[in-house]
């Protein structure tokens, strides 16, 4: 059976600043939450840094030259906001937004679109002394940050995206501690998820005020829950996580509101809950959802597991190397509940991919037949949700290199390119040649 794509599908692989860029102290870039969080002791495996990453700020041409050779269409990656703002408000820095001009000629001039992350968690540090989302000032400050980038590479840029899952940057960052600035306060983590929103629709309007030539969306996690068990209270515990990591972004930004149980549900937990208010200024037409897709949660009922009484359940399934279950369906099930359920017209898959520890062989090849069965399965069930009436528009890998992998520092591997972080050597993996037969051939045989 053949797996064919339209002719104008996007593929290409999803890079983040802070993870590939390094130069975090060249031409004027300012510091970054994260590079203040990775200066604390015990915050980053290895006591890894993203202070040199791959170091895609001195060599962009050569990672774009090598996008070409693998045959990419387009390329997804985020903007520093320091090397814009080095204080995250006023005073631009030419040699930062310089860079990002000179990369957007590079990828067009090689034939590559390209699909640009406004904000990808690198929060400039001057901003979070203040505050940092949990101030509503911010939602001003990114609108300006907004502005110079609508400016500056409005018109070669088409394809645009507010922010990168504000549920990491709001749960992960402000509740588990896991990312920066690592805070441990639930209702902190909720008032930023609404400040963040609200930041997105601000950006979204904005977008349409200056007449922005192109299409703007969001990209979200595709965070696919399903119940450990048929029993009354691990359904309703796989419902309440779906409201923490789903349905609370989802719903403000295509239904315009919050979902009514979740906030019911912190309610009687006694959480400060952020004004709710101003809910529809949040929910902005969108011409695309990005959704970044990688894994099944399974969950189970823990009453003791305060606020949302639920934790995760250990599964017999195939496994990535960060233990995340892998369930390519669960990829169709998701497109699909966002056709029936929310009315999604157009959608790119902006991130779906898998860590696997990869060696590199006595031959200089890197043979992970483990990462081509995991894309080649989630190709399959994305095709055949397009079979089933989803208008998926795109699909990009996560991700082009082995990168700084946040907390995980350099250990977790994602790449489909092989990055030797001594000599900062790049070496395609198998995995890279495979995609790049699949984007040449639009579809791939089963």
């Amino acid at each position: 059976m053949k797996f064919d794509f339209p002719k104008d599908f996007a593929w290409g692989t999803a890079t983040a600043s802070y993870q590939i860029e390094g130069a975090v102290k060249q031409d004027g870039r300012g510091e970054t939450i994260w590079d203040r969080f990775c200066q604390t002791p015990g915050n980053i495996r290895h006591g890894d840094t993203g202070d040199i990453a791959c170091d895609h700020y001195n060599r962009y041409r050569e990672d774009v030259a090598l996008m070409k050779e693998l045959g990419h269409t387009s390329y997804r990656f985020s903007v520093c906001w320091s090397r814009i703002m080095p204080s995250g408000r006023g005073k631009i820095n030419e040699s930062g937004i310089r860079f990002y001009e000179n990369l957007v000629d590079e990828l067009l001039a090689n034939g590559i679109e390209p699909y640009l992350t406004i904000y990808h968690w690198d929060l400039p540090q001057a901003l979070q002394d203040i505050g940092g989302w949990q101030n509503e000032a911010m939602i001003v400050y990114f609108e300006a940050y907004c502005r110079v980038l609508y400016e500056r590479l409005g018109g070669k840029v088409k394809k645009w995206i507010t922010i990168n899952e504000p549920f990491c940057t709001a749960f992960v960052g402000n509740y588990f501690g896991e990312h920066a600035p690592g805070m441990h306060d639930f209702s902190t983590a909720l008032r930023v998820s609404y400040i963040l929103l609200q930041a997105h629709g601000a950006a979204v309007r904005l977008f349409r005020k200056l007449g922005v030539k192109g299409e703007i969306g969001i990209s979200l996690n595709g965070a696919h829950t399903k119940p450990y068990s048929q029993s009354p209270q691990d359904i309703q515990a796989a419902r309440r996580q779906d409201g923490f990591e789903f349905r609370w972004f989802f719903d403000p930004v295509l239904k315009g509101s919050f979902p009514r149980d979740m906030v019911q549900w912190y309610t009687d937990k006694g959480l400060s809950l952020p004004r709710l208010d101003e809910e529809a200024s949040i929910c902005e037409p969108l011409d695309f959802i990005g959704v970044n897709y990688y894994a099944v949660n399974y969950i189970r009922n823990n009453g003791a597991r305060w606020p949302l009484c639920l934790e995760s359940a250990t599964m017999d399934l195939p496994k990535s190397d960060r233990n995340w279950n892998i369930v390519a369906d669960g990829l169709r099930e998701l497109l699909l509940r966002l056709k029936n359920e929310y009315g999604v017209q157009n959608v790119y898959i902006t991130e779906n991919g898998v860590a696997y520890n990869d060696v590199v062989g006595l031959d200089g090849q890197i043979m992970d037949y483990n990462r081509i069965d995991y894309i080649r399965r989630h190709l399959i069930a994305a095709h055949q949700a397009m079979n089933e009436g989803v208008n998926l528009r795109g699909y990009f890998v996560w991700s082009l290199y082995d990168n700084f992998e946040w907390a995980y520092g350099r250990y977790s591997r994602f790449g489909i390119v092989w990055m030797d972080f001594e000599n900062q050597n790049r070496h395609p993996k198998q995995s890279a040649y495979w995609y790049r037969q699949t984007i040449n051939d639009k579809g791939f045989d089963a």
